[in-house]
């Protein structure tokens, strides 16, 4: 229940970056985390892609590999909170159900959807380096689709394989394809706020 209007309490908040593979999640939540840190805040950035070899050591993208990482990743999340400090969470989870878990889980949740279309997203992810997620993502699931070949380590890909389950009711849904970075983060920065505000948390 939101809080009344003028009184700010400090509590522990989470906020999950939210979207297609490629749609500039990683990239708005650390500018989130610098604006938050320049406010004088102190929140922790919890990426997926820094973490899930820490939950399962030779990660395959299953389905059911997935439930067990984001049950573990939300976990983490709410661990965080507890020790303090608020989080930022930034994976594609795209079932809504492991957002819905977070959502349970904590009192003040707010999912960020950047939304874009699949094809700016295959465009996007094009550029990403080889690293802790493999690169060509979209472009090696296409040809799978086409051709059968087979990738090494390439699980279901999100928009491809798998479809992305959209939230309705997501606290900040913003539309990216005709934004620069800057621009989104600016929307972004003032949905969160406006939810700050309204449920009275500093």
């Amino acid at each position: 229940m939101p809080i009344s209007k003028g009184i700010c309490v400090n509590k522990n908040w989470a906020v999950w970056f939210t979207g297609l593979p490629g749609c500039g999640k990683s990239t708005i939540a650390d500018g989130l985390l610098k604006l938050l840190q320049g406010e004088g805040l102190n929140p922790m950035l919890l990426r997926l892609d820094d973490r899930r070899k820490l939950y399962v050591s030779d990660p395959q993208y299953t389905h059911e590999e997935r439930i067990k990482v984001y049950n573990l990743f939300v976990q983490d999340a709410i661990s965080i909170m507890n020790s303090g400090r608020c989080v930022i969470l930034d994976a594609t989870g795209h079932e809504l159900c492991f957002r819905k878990e977070a959502r349970e889980g904590i009192e003040f949740f707010a999912e960020v959807h950047l939304c874009c279309p699949v094809n700016m997203a295959i465009k996007r992810e094009a550029g990403r380096q080889q690293g802790l997620v493999m690169a060509g993502l979209y472009e090696k699931a296409l040809e799978r689709q086409k051709t059968g070949k087979c990738f090494k380590e390439l699980g279901e890909v999100i928009g491809i394989d798998v479809k992305f389950e959209t939230d309705p009711d997501a606290e900040c849904i913003i539309e990216t394809e005709d934004k620069n970075p800057a621009e989104v983060l600016e929307a972004v920065d003032m949905c969160l706020k406006k939810w700050r505000n309204l449920n009275g948390i500093c």
